[in-house]
């Protein structure tokens, strides 16, 4: 079977069905475990620490870790940078077969620094039965160093290994999410899959096949394409995906006629919103529904609509990535509050000296719908929980499409990535 430590909702594992196989995923959260077995996904809840590693022993062909990153990640205090010697001590020491995890942990400044060495525990036990087969572990950047000193160790136990940073949005997932990756095998050679994608389109030529140009969040999410459904839209003038509330106002989709919004692509493929905004003298102007005559059409604001540019921003603070929708999203990280993804508007240019100046539509976080589809999970994925709840797995999930291209090798299957259905 195949074993994946810290499961989370499932990034590798819808990775695993759609190339036709399965995963066994250990997982101690209740809301990612919910999501799996909404999803089908067969978990045991548990402390990957805690577990014992005899019951796979002499049946495990491959392993996946993708430990938890908020020790280390950007998005928090990064103290897993500090723990780092204890870290690389702890896995010395597991790949010995010596468990001095207790003492460490107890001098860590984040006990969840510790997690990244909980692999090799599982590596060492199953090494004495000749297995796993191959693996393959997913971290941020800055756990490249721990990966390498993993790579060290399988190379000496008869592994082939290969370890370094992946984007990606290389492999057609609309996201420049960089992570630091481990791939190792005993039955063939070690290597990164093969990119797809570049930021400019590469033309085949007779020494590859090309790539295409970068995914962008509006191809994904389908917003602009004219065989699907009209995107739903914020009170304030936006971009959406859902019936839920937000400090704006609440979503509603567009099916009232004289309401309806359209998202039209321009000549530099860049999308547009154009709907009516009510509210920051709306009403003054145009009346209310109830005192507008019977007969007369609600205004469309098509002169005001073409001023905004909407674009995603991931986080609330100043040095966040701020990106287009004809561009792929930057990291989608979420966890606390100053680290909200919201949909944001610029205008296009100054508006005619005699043209009364419209009011910015509010910014509108997104829907975990948008965020899931952005991290390459069907549109219909399981999401348990509230929406902290939810964001969090998205956020600390493998983005499927990526985990596919990585496994596929392992697995001696060809990937076909039409097969990962999204927007919907």
């Amino acid at each position: 079977m195949i074993l994946d430590l810290f499961a989370g909702p499932g990034g590798w594992s819808h990775a695993l069905t759609v190339l036709g196989a399965r995963d066994i995923g250990l997982e101690w959260d209740e809301w990612a475990c919910r999501t799996r077995a909404a999803a089908g996904q067969l978990t045991v809840r548990t402390d990957v620490a805690l577990y014992p590693t005899w019951p796979w022993v002499g049946r495990t062909r491959g392993l996946i870790a993708s430990p938890p990153c908020q020790a280390w990640s950007m998005a928090g205090k990064r103290l897993g940078l500090v723990d780092q010697p204890l870290v690389h001590q702890a896995v010395a020491d597991l790949a010995a077969g010596r468990d001095t995890r207790a003492q460490l942990l107890a001098a860590c400044r984040d006990e969840r620094s510790l997690l990244a060495a909980e692999p090799m525990r599982y590596l060492h036990a199953l090494n004495c039965a000749g297995e796993p087969e191959w693996a393959a572990m997913e971290e941020v950047p800055d756990v490249l160093p721990l990966w390498k000193q993993y790579a060290a160790i399988l190379r000496r136990w008869g592994f082939s290994v290969w370890t370094g940073i992946l984007n990606a949005a290389d492999y057609g997932v609309p996201q420049t999410r960089r992570r630091a990756i481990l791939l190792a095998s005993r039955v063939h050679t070690a290597q990164p899959p093969a990119p797809t994608h570049a930021q400019v389109a590469e033309p085949e030529t007779l020494f590859g096949p090309g790539r295409a140009r970068w995914v962008s969040m509006a191809e994904t999410l389908g917003w602009g394409a004219t065989d699907r459904p009209v995107p739903t839209v914020c009170a304030g003038g936006g971009p959406g995906g859902g019936p839920e509330p937000f400090p704006s106002g609440s979503r509603r989709t567009l099916s009232d006629a004289r309401d309806r919004g359209t998202w039209t692509p321009r000549a530099d493929s860049e999308i547009v919103l154009n709907s009516r905004r009510e509210g920051s003298g709306w009403t003054e102007r145009h009346g209310t529904r109830e005192n507008r005559p019977a007969d007369g059409q609600a205004p469309a604001f098509t002169t005001e609509a073409h001023r905004w540019s909407w674009s995603l921003r991931s986080n609330n603070q100043a040095n966040a990535t701020v990106r287009p929708l004809s561009e792929p999203a930057g990291t989608l990280f979420f966890g606390h509050r100053a680290n909200e993804c919201t949909w944001v508007a610029e205008p296009r240019s100054e508006p005619p000296q005699d043209a009364e100046t419209p009011a910015v539509p509010e910014p509108i976080r997104i829907t975990a719908r948008e965020a899931g589809i952005l991290q390459t999970f069907p549109a219909d994925y399981p999401w348990a929980g509230n929406k902290g709840q939810q964001f969090s797995q998205i956020g600390n999930a493998v983005p499927p499409l990526l985990a596919a291209h990585l496994l596929a090798p392992h697995l001696r299957m060809s990937l076909n990535p039409d097969d990962f259905t999204l927007a919907a």
